[in-house]
């Protein structure tokens, strides 16, 4: 049910894939930038419509739209927090990234999904603490739904695809005995 690689989050074939977007919606750098560029402006349209809206999307919060040129059916974006030293609730706000682009997910018919480092980036959130928050958010969530049958956690670089691998060791270790 989870999978871990390493990879172009963009060439994954899953019904929706995620953006570790800015609050602004319409594009950035790393990865935000990377689906933006391979989705097209479909995307865009999309990202516009939401803020004339709703007006920004806040960090935790999600929103979703069409994937363009994409392989996935849908990208769901959503907005995750910059590390400032863990004083202001950037761990729950991390674990809320995960929540609702997982109940977004379901709420669209969605049996498969694709994950990035959320916040691992630019916005310097440590890639330990990181990888945990998105495996335990993330088996939390599959462990009261069934509606999804596949996760994909696609690592940029060898170090947060390692984290991610222990993470769901020891998650596995934990709740085997």
């Amino acid at each position: 049910m989870i999978e871990v690689i390493k990879g172009d989050i963009t060439t994954v074939e899953v019904d929706a894939i995620v953006n570790a977007a800015n609050t602004s919606l319409l594009g950035g750098g790393g990865v935000d930038g990377a689906i933006h560029r391979a989705g097209g402006k479909e995307i865009l349209e999309d990202c516009r419509k939401i803020i004339a809206r709703q007006g920004s999307c806040k960090t935790g919060e999600a929103v979703i739209t069409t994937a363009g040129k994409l392989p996935a059916k849908f990208v769901i974006h959503t907005v995750g927090p910059v590390w400032n030293g863990g004083n202001k609730n950037e761990s729950d706000k991390l674990a809320d990234c995960y929540f609702n682009a997982l109940k977004l997910a379901v709420e669209n018919d969605c049996v498969s999904i694709a994950f990035p480092g959320i916040s691992t980036g630019i916005y310097r959130f440590p890639k330990t603490m990181a990888a945990h928050i998105a495996v335990k958010t993330t088996v939390d969530f599959l462990a009261g739904t069934d509606k999804i049958k596949q996760v994909l956690f696609v690592c940029f670089d060898d170090e947060y695809e390692m984290l991610i691998k222990t993470e769901l060791d020891l998650y596995n270790r934990s709740h085997s005995r």
